[in-house]
């Protein structure tokens, strides 16, 4: 069954993304791992982590299309959810350093033991078991998702006021991780990091790995907005975005549909976030600051709302864009530049970059077949009838 759904769900295009993926997760590590490093082909230990962090960013771009692209949710604050299962990993990376930290303390993390808590607090209770810390990853941000969609949906609340809403909520979790005495680091966040499953989170070895599990991931995800845009649940979920109203009239609970899909759509950020802190080596509240969220919407944007595969395709190019030109002298323009680059898509290329290829493509397409019909009509000996006869 399960393949089955794979091959209804994944037509050329989303074969060769997932096949060009797999490659990207084998070949780069691989590279990195046994070519020597004087040769060409080489990829350095710095650009493995980069390309890694890219990764990471193409997952939640996935998951806000899943739901702005084909629900029409437009969320201002998924960064929140990144930010929820960045610090599950964190606090699992945290409690593996043990006695090694600055401090000596086998118990407390040292901004807890510079901040003179007399014990580890009861939430941080389980984070030093990975199994636990994973169910945390994708339970936190989850749950968050599905009380604060429980609440908006049912209130029918839609548009920009539930945009609104969603930014109001990253902010305010923003502002509850900086103070010191929540017990997630304050300011600082979470650094520091030894060892993940046992293994040195700086070695070579172990940054492959990442990128390849965050491949991975990127995969798993993809097929699963795949399956979920493609079934009977994905039309309902597109006919609630054309028409909401219309569809709710019909019978269908559009609240349950929206509350799933948000729900999912915030676990896989957590994901996201997770498998980005050990490769950024860092976690802190300005994760959860609303510009971020703003600009994981603009990369769907620019990639393509609603085609998944330019949701990911513009996380990649809008975060390479930045380090390029965040390490030269247009660096202090660099927010001109994004927002330039969102107006000029909005104007220029409303359906996005794989949007407006797709656009481009289906009519030329359709021609060729047609082209190809006839003239293998002509070789069979069928022709049009002659009116005449």
């Amino acid at each position: 069954m399960i393949s089955h759904m794979l091959t209804r769900s994944l037509d050329r295009a989303a074969t060769m993304f997932v096949l060009v993926v797999a490659a990207f997760g084998v070949l780069i590590p691989l590279s990195n791992l046994l070519l020597p490093s004087g040769s060409a082909f080489q990829v350095p230990t710095y650009l493995v982590a980069l390309f890694g962090k890219y990764v990471c960013y193409a997952i939640l771009a996935l998951a806000i299309d899943l739901i702005w692209g084909y629900c029409g949710i437009l969320s201002l604050g998924h960064g929140a959810f990144f930010a929820l299962g960045g610090y599950a990993m964190g606090m699992y990376l945290m409690r593996q350093i043990g006695s090694r930290g600055v401090y000596g303390n086998p118990i407390l993390p040292d901004f807890m033991v510079f901040l003179n808590y007399p014990k580890l607090p009861w939430y941080w209770n389980g984070f030093d078991m990975f199994w636990f810390a994973a169910l945390m990853v994708v339970l936190a941000p989850g749950l968050l998702a599905f009380c604060f969609g429980w609440l908006a949906f049912r209130s029918r609340v839609t548009g920009v006021y539930l945009s609104i809403i969603t930014q109001a909520m990253t902010y305010a979790l923003l502002l509850a991780f900086f103070r010191n005495d929540f017990g997630f680091g304050g300011n600082n966040g979470l650094t520091d990091f030894k060892d993940i499953l046992g293994f040195n989170v700086q070695a070579d070895g172990t940054r492959a790995a990442l990128l390849a599990l965050s491949c991975l991931a990127l995969i798993i995800g993809f097929l699963i907005c795949r399956g979920v845009v493609t079934s009977k649940l994905g039309k309902v979920l597109i006919a609630v975005r054309d028409a909401e109203s219309r569809t709710r009239f019909l019978g269908y609970r559009v609240e349950s549909y929206k509350l799933f899909v948000f729900t999912l759509s915030a676990c896989m950020a957590g994901v996201a976030g997770a498998l980005y802190v050990p490769q950024v080596g860092i976690i802190n509240p300005s994760e959860f600051a609303p510009g971020n969220s703003i600009e994981a919407v603009i990369w769907v944007a620019v990639g393509g709302r609603g085609t998944l595969i330019g949701a990911a395709l513009g996380a990649i190019v809008v975060n390479y864009a930045k380090t390029y030109f965040t390490s030269g002298p247009l660096a202090p323009y660099w927010l001109f530049m994004l927002g330039a680059l969102f107006i000029l898509v909005t104007l220029l290329l409303p359906k996005g970059i794989v949007g407006t290829f797709n656009a481009w493509w289906a009519p030329w397409k359709s021609q060729r077949l047609l082209v190809n019909a006839e003239s293998a009509a002509r070789e069979d000996g069928v022709s049009e009838p002659n009116p005449a006869e």
